[in-house]
């Protein structure tokens, strides 16, 4: 976790989840996650920046303060990605780059957002996510 800075910036969480999800959160539609592979895009402006915000997310025992925390609460964070002044946006729009990307939950972690359908995205079965080198 030491590894991941503490500048301000966007985020990128992939998350393995086991089990079905259903989602039930303001703002959104009633969704159910399937088990798989998922990345969720975030930010992190505040005090800590990316680190404190990542920790939180890692953290088992949380209140549940975000969407993404539904989520994190269940799966397995397996890897994540910092981009120091970066955009969730940006970053949501290279993810669904991704062949058979998708959107399995409209409005999850985005629903401030007039850009983004989701900030949450569905990769396809066994998809294996390698980290692109930053540019």
């Amino acid at each position: 976790m030491d590894d991941v800075t503490a500048d301000a910036g966007a985020y990128l969480l992939v998350i393995d989840l086991a089990t079905v999800l259903v989602l039930d959160v303001r703002r959104t539609a009633p969704a159910t996650l399937a088990p798989g592979r998922y990345i969720y895009c975030g930010s992190a402006y505040g005090p800590g920046g990316i680190r404190a915000r990542v920790r939180r997310h890692l953290t088992c025992d949380k209140a549940v303060r975000w969407h993404v925390d539904r989520l994190t609460a269940v799966g397995r964070v397996v890897a994540v990605h910092a981009a120091p002044g970066g955009s969730k946006c940006d970053l949501f729009a290279e993810v669904m780059k991704t062949p058979g990307a998708t959107v399995p939950a409209p409005g999850f972690g985005s629903s401030g957002c007039r850009r983004c359908p989701s900030h949450l995205a569905r990769l396809p079965a066994g998809y294996p996510y390698r980290r692109r080198e930053d540019r």
